[in-house]
């Protein structure tokens, strides 16, 4: 499936402004008026209401995106479990790892549970 690319034509800004201002907006937490200031260090005067209207309309095609060049999970995944204590309390923090060594999911329960930790990962 390949995802279709992104139409930056009828905008005043290059692709690589548009895409590096969503960028610092989700990457970084910031409030659209500091990608604003950001961007005005740089020379570039956009209005965080540009900003904004870009993260609306281009933030779900980069997310897609991003998502389909994702390694997809191995077949075999084992469940690792390991005894935490939170405030002076034993917790179960269960893993699953498939055989890559990428962590597919975690869970974390207040009792030992083998049953429902394997029920959160099966598909």
């Amino acid at each position: 499936m390949r995802s279709s690319p992104i139409n930056y034509k009828r905008h005043r800004f290059p692709p690589q402004i548009i895409t590096h201002a969503v960028w610092l907006y989700v990457r970084f937490k910031l409030s659209l008026r500091e990608v604003e200031e950001m961007l005005l260090q740089r020379g570039i005067d956009v209005s965080y209401e540009t900003v904004r209207r870009w993260v609306i309309k281009f933030g779900p095609q980069f997310a897609r995106n991003l998502r389909q060049r994702q390694d997809r999970p191995g077949d075999v995944w084992h469940l690792d479990e390991v005894v935490v204590k939170i405030s002076g309390r034993k917790y179960w923090l269960w893993r699953a790892v498939d055989q890559h060594g990428v962590v597919l999911d975690e869970i974390l329960q207040p009792k030992r549970d083998k049953r429902a930790a394997k029920g959160c990962y099966t598909a």
